[in-house]
């Protein structure tokens, strides 16, 4: 799996020229189940996060666009700080020893999940890393990028913009 990943990760990297496409906008649909473990080994959901903006990141150490843009994903973190975004990094079929080598050289205010397995990466039917979800504050998916990209700027910054305004006049 992880091998089928690399390339279709390096495919998109290659095929994009280093930036991803655009984000496919979506009606709002319930996520799939997201059932993972922390670096702490402490179980996660995706109703651990209700309640805010969520940036659900689908990675690998190995995927070199991937750890391009998690500097982006802290920048982000750093000036969202504060509103109801959550950033989440989901460790597409690697553990915890897998990640370790790159999370001890860049050091990352959000939290890093891990999907040893794969079983979430199949869930969430991620077939390129990385693959990025933004989720509304009710958990249901409404942009998907698949590729790369400055989440601190331009067209990612307007979308995130935009879920968290929509979230602050919405209905509780």
């Amino acid at each position: 799996m992880k091998r089928l990943l690399m390339s279709l990760a390096m495919g998109m990297f290659l095929s994009s020229g280093g930036h991803a496409a655009g984000f496919e906008a979506r009606a709002a649909t319930p996520a799939p189940a997201l059932k993972a473990r922390d670096l702490s080994g402490a179980p996660k959901t995706l109703a651990d996060y209700r309640g805010k903006v969520v940036l659900l990141n689908f990675w690998a150490s190995w995927c070199p666009p991937c750890l391009r843009e998690m500097p982006s994903m802290e920048r982000l973190r750093v000036k969202m700080a504060g509103r109801p975004l959550e950033i989440v990094a989901l460790a597409s079929a690697e553990s915890a020893e897998d990640t370790k080598p790159f999370l001890s050289k860049m050091k990352l205010g959000f939290p890093i999940l891990l999907d040893p397995d794969g079983s979430n990466t199949k869930r969430w039917k991620v077939f390129a890393l990385p693959t990025t979800f933004v989720l509304d504050a009710r958990g249901r998916v409404r942009h998907v990028l698949t590729g790369p990209t400055e989440w601190d700027e331009g067209e990612a910054l307007k979308i995130i913009e935009a879920m968290l305004a929509e979230q602050a006049v919405a209905p509780k």
